[in-house]
C-alpha cells in the first residue's frame, strides 16, 4: 500500500507554491493525478485550501526536495514514521481521473452481487454519489450500454477489507431488522456454487 503524506491536497498546494518540483513529482508524492495537481496550480481546484508544510511536519526533508528539484526524474521519498498515513481505509476517497470511467462498472457489480449494501455504503466505498448509483441501477446512466459489472477491488476503486467490512455491516443490519442475511457472505471465485454442481 502506498504511504501518503498527511493532508495530501494541502501538501500539494504547499509544494506547488514553495518548490520547483514538477506536477508529476508532486502528484506521485501526494497520491494524486498530475492533471489534478495542474488544476490546483491553475487555481481551478483547492481554492481556499491552506498549504500544509511537509518539511515542518517531518514528512520530507528540505534536502530531499532540493535533490528532486535538480532532477525531475527523481521521486520524492516520504520519511518513515511510526504511524504512517496510508490511503484512507474509510470514507469517500479521491478517484484518479483515469479510473473515473470504471466507477459505474464497480457500482453495477455491487448492485448485482451485494444487493444488501445501501446506496450510502456504495457511495462511501467508491467515492461516488447516490444520484450516480440510482442512474446505474435504473439504467439511466449516460453510458449504460458500455457498463460491465466489474469487481471494484480488482479495478482498484476500493480495498477488499473495506468491501468485506461494508458487506458484513450490511448483513448485520439485515439481521437486526429481522431479515435473513444473504449466505455465504463471500464466495471465493474459484469454488463453484453447490447448486451449480448438482
Amino acid at each position: 500500500m502506498t504511504t501518503l503524506p498527511l493532508m495530501p491536497k494541502a501538501t500539494a498546494v504547499w509544494l506547488i507554491e514553495k518548490t520547483g518540483l514538477t506536477f508529476n513529482q508532486i502528484a506521485e508524492f501526494c497520491g494524486m493525478h498530475p492533471l489534478e495537481v495542474q488544476a490546483i496550480a491553475d487555481g481551478e481546484v483547492a481554492q481556499g485550501i491552506v498549504g500544509y508544510d511537509p518539511v515542518a511536519n517531518n514528512q520530507v526533508t528540505q534536502a530531499e526536495i532540493t535533490r528532486c528539484e535538480a532532477d525531475s526524474s527523481r521521486k520524492l521519498k516520504i520519511l518513515a514514521s511510526e504511524n504512517p498515513v496510508k490511503r484512507r481505509a474509510k470514507g469517500a476517497r479521491y478517484t484518479p481521473v483515469a479510473r473515473r470511467n470504471d466507477r459505474p462498472d464497480g457500482i453495477a457489480f455491487l448492485l448485482r452481487n451485494h444487493p444488501q449494501l445501501q446506496d450510502q455504503q456504495i457511495a462511501r466505498l467508491l467515492g461516488t454519489t447516490k444520484d450516480t448509483i440510482a442512474k446505474v441501477r435504473d439504467r439511466e446512466h449516460w453510458n449504460t450500454q458500455n457498463i460491465k459489472p466489474r469487481d471494484p477491488v480488482t479495478i482498484g476503486l476500493c480495498s477488499q477489507s473495506d468491501l468485506n467490512a461494508a458487506v458484513t455491516a450490511a448483513n448485520e443490519r439485515l439481521i437486526r431488522e429481522g431479515h435473513e442475511a444473504p449466505l455465504p457472505t463471500m464466495v471465493p471465485v474459484s469454488e463453484p456454487d453447490e447448486s451449480e454442481v448438482e
